[in-house]
């Protein structure tokens, strides 16, 4: 792999009306972000937004592909990260509330995590802690493993909720509206008699919110780990 973003020191610092640096660039991308999704965001438009030229910009990052793996670096470094004796539970309870308190202001950044892992240094720092926390007296893959499982609730659930949000944002339902217009064809399919158990939910289960939800699952996902 050739030299990474972060390896790479930034231009000398020279009078300019607009004054730059990899850091502003971020802020501004981020921002344009999460006012416009990440289609906002390219380096002429961050440019634009910063009043300087686009060929500045390349300085400070060659692609537009360094630029989100920056922007993602920056979210990762907003999670706030256990102290090193927090128990190794709790520890990944905290990290798993903290990505997705995360993806609730930034929406985009459940376009960018999962998959191959970050290499940024606040990405590293995130990993190290999850794998810290998941770490016992066994083979260190099965920390890997506890991490794996715990990151793709995280990544599964956090992707959910923002596809609904998009959802009511495109349609204009939100999901009390959306099930009483889809209501007549359900309970079509219910009177087949094919859906006992769906049924069963619809008409029996609370619905709570998606705090609530996340949560829930969240503990079940912890509940059966052994870390021990």
């Amino acid at each position: 792999m050739d030299e990474v973003v972060w390896e790479r020191p930034e231009p000398l610092a020279r009078a300019a009306p607009t004054p730059l640096s990899r850091a502003r660039i971020v802020e501004t991308a981020c921002a344009l972000a999460d006012e416009g999704g990440l289609e906002a965001v390219s380096l002429r438009k961050v440019a634009a937004a910063l009043g300087a030229g686009p060929m500045r910009l390349y300085g400070y990052l060659d692609t537009k592909e360094e630029l989100l793996d920056l922007m993602t670096d920056a979210v990762y470094g907003e999670i706030p990260l256990p102290d090193p004796d927090t128990e190794g539970v709790a520890a990944l309870r905290a990290l798993a509330h903290g990505c997705r308190a995360a993806v609730q202001r930034h929406e985009w950044f459940a376009d960018l995590i999962g998959g191959r892992p970050g290499l940024g240094p606040n990405a590293l720092a995130y990993l190290e802690a999850s794998l810290a926390a998941a770490a016992g007296p066994g083979p260190i893959e099965d920390a890997m493993i506890t991490v794996f499982t715990v990151h793709s609730y995280v990544t599964g659930a956090v992707r959910s909720e923002i596809r609904e949000r998009r959802l009511i944002s495109d349609t204009g339902l939100d999901e009390e509206g959306w099930q009483r217009a889809a209501g007549p064809y359900l309970q079509r399919m219910f009177d087949t008699g094919r859906y006992p158990t769906l049924l069963r939910t619809a008409r029996d289960a609370v619905h709570p919110d998606g705090d609530a939800v996340f949560a829930a699952g969240l503990e079940r996902v912890l509940s059966g780990l052994s870390l021990s």
